[in-house]
């Protein structure tokens, strides 16, 4: 029986015996999709074309040259030819991507051939699109998702990033099919792929990121710390746009996935069914007796019901702080609002350090699920 199929069974089955199943997916977000094709333009054509021609006749030296300023125009040229092509629809289709997003739903269940973690690939490349795109600094504008900046170090030695080689390496295969995406595109088509595969909300995106330098990548210390509170919390996400209600909405990405001691230092599982997306992390956060757990690894907690579960230092605040609990309480009784505000949430995140002009479509699209084909 291939994973896929156990997949599809637990995305339909509840999370827990003795709870009432839920319904994963959220409707609401099936309003977007695939834009018409707008009229053409004859002054746009000439433009793309004069911006291609432009980047290819200064090429060589951006392209031979090792100096910072050779690969500052480098990037500058890329963002214009992509904001050109962009204007022209001189770009891959929506049916494209939709071929990516299929092969990486596929790659995802290879985990199980080789017995990682728990039998996916979704919960890590999650956490590659996610760590891509924390980085971003409103502040002066740099860092996110547009440059794919991880591929290179020391940002992908940041200890924040331990681990996250594992998902690189999925997608350079992936890449190697696809050759014509870009990393940052192609890292968070894989974490909309895993969220929406693994029972999720439809999540709104598009294309339209530019590959980089190793000169752009962003200094340590920007992604959240699991072993601070809610100060260190805030810092992080404010610095990135988000409000308190947001913080605690993409929190909930915890409900996947586990901590590693080689990579982390911590632990464990957040949830029972940590390849399936849902509240429980909320509900376990708010009904589960935490205690410290006795070990000689860092600081982190562990369910007293059966001591197989964990929680960091972080995750713990967010039932300490106020304002963070409320949010927590009412994700823990409501999945549809987690689901609209995490979707949202989501897809603002992945968007951030992108400029708009590179986008190609002015509206996210909803990319099908494996099951819709």
């Amino acid at each position: 029986m291939s994973f896929a199929v156990v997949r599809a069974a637990l995305r339909r089955a509840p999370v827990n015996a003795a709870r009432a199943p839920r319904a994963f997916r959220n409707p609401a977000f099936r309003r977007y999709s695939t834009e018409a094709a707008p009229k053409k333009s004859n002054a746009a054509l000439f433009a793309g074309l004069a911006a291609l021609t432009a980047a290819g006749g200064i090429g060589y030296y951006v392209y031979a040259s090792e100096s910072n300023t050779a690969k500052e125009a480098g990037t500058a040229i890329k963002s214009g030819v992509q904001s050109a092509k962009a204007a022209t629809k001189l770009v891959p289709t929506k049916e494209d991507y939709q071929k990516v997003y299929n092969r990486i739903a596929e790659v995802m269940d290879e985990a199980a051939d080789i017995d990682y973690d728990d039998g996916s690939y979704g919960p890590v490349l999650l956490r590659l699109a996610w760590h891509c795109s924390g980085t971003y600094d409103k502040a002066t504008n740099t860092g996110g998702s547009n440059y794919a900046t991880m591929r290179f170090a020391p940002e992908s030695l940041h200890s924040a990033n331990a681990g996250l080689q594992v998902a690189r390496a999925v997608q350079e295969k992936i890449h190697q099919e696809f050759p014509w995406i870009s990393y940052g595109d192609l890292w968070t088509l894989g974490g909309v792929c895993a969220i929406q595969e693994m029972g999720g909300p439809k999540i709104p995106w598009r294309p339209g990121r530019i590959d980089g330098f190793a000169e752009q990548a962003t200094p340590d210390g920007r992604l959240p710390d699991g072993a601070k509170g809610a100060d260190h919390l805030r810092n992080i996400f404010h610095r990135m746009g988000f409000n308190d209600q947001e913080i605690v909405a993409l929190s909930g990405a915890h409900a996947l996935g586990r901590c590693h001691r080689d990579r982390s230092g911590f632990d464990g599982p957040w949830t029972f069914s940590p390849v399936t997306v849902s509240n429980e992390y909320f509900r376990l956060l708010l009904e589960e007796k935490w205690v410290w757990r006795k070990w000689d690894g860092p600081k982190q907690l562990a369910d007293k019901t059966t001591g197989t579960l964990m929680m960091l230092p972080s995750d713990y605040a967010l039932v300490q702080d106020k304002t963070f609990k409320k949010y927590v309480q009412a994700y823990a009784k409501d999945q549809d609002l987690w689901f609209k505000d995490f979707a949202n949430a989501v897809s603002h995140l992945f968007e951030l350090g992108v400029p708009t002009s590179q986008f190609v479509a002015s509206e996210p699209w909803i990319m099908k699920n494996t099951d819709e084909k």
